[in-house]
């Protein structure tokens, strides 16, 4: 709802913003008066004027495209400069994205966001989780650096989740978790001392980073979700393979908040249980 504000108050905004973007734009008067078309002894009444008149709409929206805000913005109707075109730009765009998750522009993401609650459904296990023998079997065969590096930067991760203040919860379909124990599909070729290595260490984790880490697990024949990060209320990132669908506009945001929310709530198997679960797959 917007604010309803008095006209002198409206009008007195109106020329300390035009004044700041005619300074940002490093534009004089003279220079702006011959872009809308105006003579300058008007440039000079709608900077210096007083009392509550505002300008006719016409040179309110040519002096705001010249000047590449919004005619709100100048009106005091939003807090935006940005026109509505750049806001939709900026509310979704794509990034590249490496093989490995274990990337910097993820930990770049993770530490804008920090302080805030992080939602993530990941691909497959989660990269934060991995052992460095889980890391060398499954991304030495793709990964742009060396395996080493990758490695490392998946450590750093996990130091940084230990350090830093943000709660972090992870979803996970059930069947992932049971191909993973039993070395079935995606996991066929992973050795079983490296699986049963990786299974102890991530119900380890889970128990030790508990309840700051929450791993759960949902029912992917009643429930779907692809592979998005929710980095609080600061952006949304879905994971399309090559590229990260971003999105940081709050309707957007919010929908996918309220999806992971509902596997969370939805899940068969809860934080708590899930260690004691996942032991007792690997070892059945």
């Amino acid at each position: 709802m917007i604010e309803k504000i008095d006209k002198r108050d409206r009008a007195r905004l109106f020329r300390t913003r035009l004044a700041e973007a005619l300074t940002r734009e490093g534009l004089s008067q003279t220079a702006l008066a011959r872009r809308i078309g105006v003579d300058r002894s008007t440039v000079s009444q709608l900077l210096g004027g007083a009392g509550a008149r505002l300008p006719n709409a016409q040179v309110v929206g040519e002096c705001a495209a010249v000047l590449g805000v919004s005619a709100d913005w100048l009106l005091g109707l939003t807090d935006r400069p940005e026109t509505a075109a750049v806001i939709l730009a900026q509310s979704l765009t794509l990034t590249k994205a490496r093989r490995s998750h274990a990337d910097d522009q993820i930990f770049r993401w993770h530490e804008e966001a920090e302080g805030y609650k992080i939602r993530h459904v990941p691909t497959r296990l989660p990269d934060l989780l991995k052992t460095r023998e889980m890391l060398e079997w499954e991304y030495a065969p793709h990964v742009g650096r060396s395996i080493d590096q990758a490695v490392a930067a998946s450590e750093d991760r996990l130091d940084w989740a230990r350090r830093t203040q943000s709660d972090y919860e992870i979803a996970m379909p059930l069947f992932e978790l049971y191909s993973f124990a039993r070395g079935e599909g995606y996991y066929a070729s992973l050795p079983a001392d490296i699986r049963r290595a990786q299974a102890e260490f991530l119900a380890e984790m889970a128990e030790q980073l508990y309840p700051r880490l929450r791993l759960t697990l949902f029912d992917a024949r009643q429930l779907y979700s692809a592979p998005v990060t929710i980095f609080g209320p600061l952006l949304s990132v879905i994971y399309i393979g090559q590229s990260y669908m971003v999105f940081r506009d709050r309707e957007r945001i919010g929908a996918l908040t309220d999806h992971f929310d509902h596997l969370v709530r939805e899940a068969h198997v809860t934080a708590r249980e899930f260690p004691s679960h996942l032991r007792a797959l690997i070892g059945g």
